[in-house]
């Protein structure tokens, strides 16, 4: 017998819950140092919740989502690389958790962070 999942309800995602996990996502990206306009990525646990999807925007459509990130990157790093390892993992990362189709993840560098001498 297989089992059927029956419908006892709806569910709905916030938009600023869509943007956490896009920018959390993007952050796990070596090379991507920041959201524009926040902390690093290595002091993300200072980050407040609402400073967290500075940087993401998120547009929904029926059942589809689409992704607009402005990030930093680190300095040395192949921009071009490195935004499509960001846009598969932010892509993957809302889907498997959300169950929306994602249809753009677009991508602003917005700066490059230098090593600190």
């Amino acid at each position: 017998m297989g089992k059927e999942l029956a419908e006892i309800g709806s569910v709905k995602i916030a938009d600023d819950v869509v943007a956490r996990i896009a920018v959390l996502a993007a952050l796990e990206v070596d090379g991507v140092s920041a959201m524009a306009g926040n902390f690093t990525s290595d002091a993300l646990e200072k980050v407040s919740r609402k400073n967290l999807t500075k940087g993401a925007k998120v547009i929904f459509g029926a059942s589809e989502v689409k992704i607009d990130l402005a990030l930093m990157m680190a300095y040395g790093y192949n921009i071009p690389a490195t935004c499509q390892q960001a846009q598969t993992r932010v892509k993957s990362t809302i889907e498997n958790m959300t169950g929306l189709e994602v249809t753009d993840v677009n991508i602003r560098i917005a700066g490059i962070t230098m090593p600190e001498a």
